[in-house]
């Protein structure tokens, strides 16, 4: 018996071809009670959709000049005791996902939701789904993320951040541990014996103490570096910070802010003569640092593949099971560490001379 098609569910149900594969794309154009029936009677033929002939087509539409597939969401919530300082990462990932939304037909618009500003998660839901728009991206959220007011049987969505559960999406973030590893390589091959870094608490919880877990690691794994201990509280000030800095006496800090240097020099140090500074998050410097590019325009862009990729796959609701794509930070140097030593070329043994 041969497989069903978009062609035979189509003669099957007394619906044209076009309307059978909107349907089954989900799309906003169907009526619901037809998009219904006719999903249930694909199911019962066991229709497969071939996502490669999806592609085919789709670049054929788009090589005629219709460009625009169509909207996605990047969805905000707004929140009160979100730092100023997250601002900047949010705004590289929209800008990443925009730019990789436009190149493969699709238009980002913005939506905040939540607290005084912007509208509730359902009546958000009742735009979405007037407009027709069934990709989110939902931004980074600094509180605990749930987005279970929205009906997800019709959406395919993803996370801009670490991990969410409600609901259970695959998330694209900066890989922390593997991040923070290499910061600590650079500083160490450039002689700093005794590194010690800073962390907010609420900061390190919300990821599962990536920061400090690396950080931890490190030192385990590497005797010869000084076991500095962690300085962890719910806000790094000049007094705990100070009083952390004398006592065990780092000779570069790594921390997100990097108000930390004037606390330093404060207490002595000349950076980058006698003290190091590197920053994780080089968005969050208000002075040039060395520090770490967590790359969020990449998260961003990276979303945005995935989100599309779902759409196109006629993929809806939370996936089974969610996955976490991560991307490593970019090292970049800069003036508040010492110059990294230069490297011998290796000597390579004369060639023989042939008689």
């Amino acid at each position: 018996m041969p497989a069903p098609t978009l062609r035979t569910l189509a003669k099957t149900l007394g619906l044209s071809r076009t309307t059978v594969s909107e349907a089954l794309r989900g799309s906003a154009c169907v009526k619901p009670a037809t998009a219904e029936r006719i999903k249930a009677a694909a199911k019962a033929a066991g229709y497969q959709p071939n996502p490669l002939a999806g592609a085919v087509m789709s670049e054929l539409r788009r090589s005629r000049g219709n460009a625009f597939r169509g909207v996605l969401a990047a969805v905000a919530l707004t929140e009160s005791d979100r730092p100023m300082h997250a601002a900047p990462f949010f705004r590289e990932i929209l800008r990443g996902a925009t730019a990789r939304a436009e190149a493969l037909g699709f238009k980002i618009e913005l939506f905040s939701a939540g607290g005084d500003t912007g509208v509730s998660l359902p009546r958000l839901n009742q735009i979405l789904q007037s407009r027709g728009i069934q990709g989110l991206i939902l931004m980074p959220v600094w509180g605990d993320p749930d987005f279970t007011a929205l009906d997800w049987t019709r959406y395919a969505g993803v996370y801009a951040d670490y991990m969410i559960e409600r609901p259970a999406l695959h998330s694209i973030c900066p890989d922390h541990h593997r991040s923070l590893s290499t910061a600590l390589q650079q500083v160490t091959a450039r002689g700093y014996k005794r590194p010690g870094m800073f962390v907010q608490r609420h900061h390190d919880e919300r990821l599962q103490y990536r920061w400090q877990g690396a950080f931890f690691a490190f030192q385990q794994n590497h005797p010869g570096c000084g076991q500095v201990p962690l300085l962890i509280a719910d806000e790094i000030d000049e007094k705990n910070f100070s009083a952390w800095f004398k006592k065990h006496q780092p000779d570069v800090v790594l921390g997100h802010s990097s108000q930390a240097i004037e606390w330093m020099q404060a207490c002595g140090a000349r950076v980058p003569k006698t003290h190091g500074f590197v920053s994780l998050n080089l968005l969050n410097a208000n002075t040039p640092c060395a520090g770490l590019d967590q790359q969020p325009a990449h998260i961003g862009l990276r979303a945005a593949e995935i989100l599309v990729a779902k759409l196109h796959r006629n993929e809806r609701g939370a996936p089974q099971p969610a996955s976490l794509t991560t991307i490593a930070a970019r090292w970049v140097d800069g003036p508040t560490i010492r110059e990294a030593a230069p490297t011998r070329p290796s000597r390579q043994p004369a060639e023989p001379v042939l008689a």
